[in-house]
């Protein structure tokens, strides 16, 4: 039952953030992130303005401010603080958010109660719990983000833990011909998954597992980070701008790698799949080797053959609509296909990724540069 799904999806963004203390909430790493208050507000906003307000008689907007403050990128629904900014609001307090968070809550569940609820309120409430998964994905990057810039390495919790890559690595043949791609069913998906369509690829190979922290530590000895020959331009400035020689949250200590995750620092595990790459690092790794990554629809084609889910896997494909995209009218047009330009497309899912939210067509679409992100990568072959 809708009604069931939104309340649990609602609850689940609040258990995410339960380990944090208030200190936490409002505190924004990198401008790419954003602080825990911000996206519990967000998405509570997402509710707000696009079912309550023009679907509920006599619904009263919670706060005149909040609307400014808590939009994202819906230039259709009016002026929004800048994204690097989100950090410094201290106010609305946390326990404002959560009695914003608990009035839209209860005003939607009392909308999809109602007899004459209209029906276009069940789409867009399945478009807001489907966009409220995204952030609660984010939440953990975030979070992780947080904790991991801080000098003493806090405990989160003992939770999203990558499963080791224990098989050995073998190459699975995918015929030359002519594939579909694309969404074809019943179910919830994004618009940028519509338009299937049929792709002609020639025969390839694609690894059964993704790479490992042992095998991105030899590209690293190797001296992976000074090749310059490995590197797009831009990634190559992109790490020589930034000092950038092994992946985020790798420290070296006295000549052994460790890495943060969410229960604090921990010696880097070679059997586990290596995570927090750019594109430019999975692109150069990939040249390193004399292997290349998949386009999306390799990777879609051959999804089927090999296990996924465990990161975000990074493709060369950029982000681009496909066959017959068409944008909604108004803010919920906004939601996808102002992004394609200068993306990647990413693939599969993550350990963070809620249940139920990812599927072999799903689109993930991140800038070449972005680290924090749950994304690693799986080679092919030609």
């Amino acid at each position: 039952m809708l009604r069931d799904r939104f309340l649990k999806t609602r609850n689940r963004t609040q258990e995410i953030c339960s380990p944090l203390k208030t200190e936490d909430y409002s505190v924004q790493p990198m401008a790419d992130a954003s602080p825990p208050k911000w996206h519990l507000a967000h998405t509570t906003w997402f509710f707000e303005q696009f079912v309550l307000v023009p679907h509920k008689p006599n619904y009263a907007i919670y706060h005149a401010d909040f609307a400014y403050l808590f939009n994202s990128y819906y230039n259709n629904l009016g002026d929004r603080v800048l994204r690097p900014n989100r950090g410094l609001m201290t106010r609305p307090l946390v326990t404002e958010v959560m009695d914003y968070r608990r009035h839209v809550t209860e005003n939607v569940a009392e909308l999809l109660d109602r007899d004459d609820c209209p029906a276009a309120v069940f789409e867009l409430v399945e478009l807001g719990i489907n966009h409220e998964e995204q952030h609660q994905e984010l939440l953990a990057y975030d979070i992780k983000c947080l904790f991991g810039n801080q000098p003493t390495f806090p405990l989160y919790g003992r939770v999203y833990n990558l499963p080791n890559e224990t098989h050995e690595q073998e190459f699975i043949p995918v015929k030359e011909g002519l594939y579909e791609v694309g969404y074809d069913g019943d179910g919830f998906h994004f618009d940028i998954e519509k338009g299937r369509h049929k792709v002609y690829l020639e025969a390839f190979e694609i690894s059964n597992r993704l790479v490992t922290n042992q095998e991105y530590l030899e590209f690293i000895q190797a001296g992976g980070y000074q090749n310059f020959n490995l590197w797009h331009a831009e990634g190559w400035e992109f790490i020589n701008e930034n000092d950038i020689k092994a992946p985020m949250y790798w420290h070296e200590i006295e000549g052994e790698w460790f890495r943060y995750c969410m229960e604090g620092l921990v010696a880097v595990n070679p059997v586990e799949p290596v995570m927090h790459l750019s594109y430019y690092e999975a692109a150069a790794f990939a040249e390193w080797t004399d292997l290349r990554l998949p386009t999306e629809f390799e990777w879609e084609v051959a999804s089927h053959s090999f296990s996924w889910g465990k990161l975000w896997e990074w493709t060369s494909s950029a982000f681009l609509p496909y066959p017959r995209f068409e944008k909604k009218a108004g803010a919920v047009g906004e939601y996808n296909g102002k992004f394609m330009v200068n993306q990647k497309v990413l693939r599969g899912a993550s350990v963070s990724t809620p249940q139920g939210h990812s599927r072999p067509t799903y689109r993930n679409f991140f800038h070449p540069h972005m680290r924090w992100q749950f994304a690693g990568l799986r080679l092919v072959r030609s």
